[in-house]
């Protein structure tokens, strides 16, 4: 007899991450669409069918396919009632010599500022040393995005440079400040300019 799998779920104390489901879909879209004008100078060009229920029945897929390879985790965050709060994903997992993963996130304009970013990437980068036994977390932003800035340096990141032309946001190669946290991190507090 075959066991069922249990669904992918970090726990933390006012927060759960897990994968989309179905469900979300018009959590995901109000969300999303009450937020649009604070996350698009951040975000790459959304596709006209962004919002739409397709588009979004095509991400949940994804997530279940990209968690069971153990190549990407993209992981919803809501409260302890349920309530979609952002999403956080662990991406570009790499194994061998490498040991390492990517994380990118957003936050809805009504939760921002209340640390619950702070909390997931703490969840998730936790388990990517302890459960995937990652050696190595990264993450870039936009130079000019404090808040994105400061939740990394506030979870144990460190500054480590600047990527030319690393993504496109807003329709135009830009620049990315790069940040890292290892596992054994020895390198103590980097102070950033």
């Amino acid at each position: 007899m075959l066991a069922r799998r249990r669904p992918f779920r970090l726990d933390a104390e006012r927060i759960v991450l897990r994968l989309p489901q179905h469900s979300d879909f018009n959590a995901w879209s109000g969300l999303r669409h009450d937020s649009r004008a604070f996350l698009t100078p951040w975000e790459p060009v959304w596709s006209p069918d962004h919002l739409s229920r397709k588009s979004f029945t095509n991400r949940v897929y994804w997530a279940a396919r990209s968690a069971r390879a153990g190549t990407a985790f993209p992981l919803f965050v809501l409260d302890r009632n349920e309530r979609l709060l952002g999403a956080i994903t662990l991406d570009n997992v790499r194994r061998g010599p490498a040991q390492s993963g990517t994380i990118g996130y957003w936050i809805g304009q009504s939760f921002a500022r209340q640390g619950y970013m702070r909390e997931a990437i703490g969840v998730l980068v936790h388990h990517a040393f302890t459960g995937l036994d990652l050696s190595r977390v990264e993450a870039a932003c936009l130079p000019e995005n404090a808040a994105s800035r400061g939740v990394l340096e506030k979870s144990g990141f460190k500054y480590e440079g600047v990527a030319q032309s690393y993504l496109q946001i807003g329709g135009r190669w830009r620049n990315h400040v790069l940040y890292a946290n290892l596992r054994h991190d020895r390198r103590g507090k980097t102070e950033v300019r």
